[in-house]
């Protein structure tokens, strides 16, 4: 079980959900989540996550304690139309820092603090990204070593680091599952942060360091192909081998069979030991 975590009832704080596995994803647009989003924990659930949500317990608790749980996957919001309430749009996290901080550029209290990426790739990234807005909103960036997660005198120096930079919004690039995990289990430890926010990618997006996929196979569902096509030996595994069961687990919620792996009889959560 992961210490310290905080579960929330208040799941996008009051807007529709619809039920997706597990999880209850808020229904939201884009447009209305750049206003409305203020504070709390935004994860961005895709197939992959719904996947490992199946198997992962502290993954799954991770996701009970974060106040926004935004579609980023096109494929997701095309299969939710099969359900009696569907979303009403996907929001890809890997797009979504770009519309935030355009949103917010010209909202000094909006301070932002890139964690993740390779070495020297978020300091590149917050470069690039402040040239953009014209000021500069990312006040802070670090790259943490590989498995950061698991060295604890790293995290302490990480929330450090994050806590003396004075930002107000956290963006973490640090892997899925890993990231939503840190957050969940750290972000009590970083009081003037009040936005946290888990994007994937998204900081080497910025920086310039991969490329996104053309915007046609984006808006088809098929980024991932392109993902497959260009780090073939990375994300086979991913795309070819662990997510395809996720149209299973889908099957069997449309014919109303579909049960969440961590409740007992009851409706009580279920914890790792």
């Amino acid at each position: 079980m992961i210490e310290g975590i905080r579960h929330t009832s208040r799941t996008g704080f009051g807007t529709a959900t619809v039920r997706l596995l597990n999880i209850d994803v808020t229904s939201i647009t884009e447009s209305d989540l750049l206003s409305t989003l203020e504070e709390g924990m935004l994860v961005t659930p895709n197939v992959d996550h719904l996947v490992h949500l199946q198997k992962n317990s502290d993954f799954y608790q991770a996701y009970q304690s974060a106040e926004w749980i935004v579609c980023d996957s096109r494929i997701v919001y095309f299969l939710s139309k099969l359900l009696p309430e569907s979303l009403p749009e996907a929001i890809p996290g890997s797009s979504f820092l770009g519309s935030f901080y355009r949103y917010h550029k010209n909202d000094k209290e909006c301070r932002i603090f890139l964690l993740g990426a390779a070495e020297g790739v978020a300091h590149q990234a917050m470069g690039q990204i402040n040239r953009k807005v014209g000021r500069e909103i990312v006040i802070g960036a670090h790259s943490p070593s590989y498995g950061f997660e698991k060295n604890e005198a790293e995290c302490d120096q990480i929330i450090d680091i994050v806590n003396q930079s004075g930002a107000t919004v956290l963006v973490i690039g640090a892997g899925g599952v890993k990231q939503e995990i840190w957050l969940a289990r750290y972000r009590h430890r970083m009081p003037g942060v009040k936005l946290f926010m888990a994007l994937g990618a998204t900081i080497d997006f910025e920086a310039g360091n991969v490329s996104r996929a053309p915007k046609l196979l984006r808006d088809i569902g098929m980024e991932w192909l392109y993902r497959l096509m260009m780090e073939p030996k990375r994300m086979y595994r991913r795309y070819l081998i662990n997510d395809p069961v996720f149209f299973l687990y889908f099957a069997k919620q449309l014919l109303g069979i579909y049960r969440n792996p961590f409740e007992r009889k009851t409706g009580m959560p279920q914890t790792s030991k």
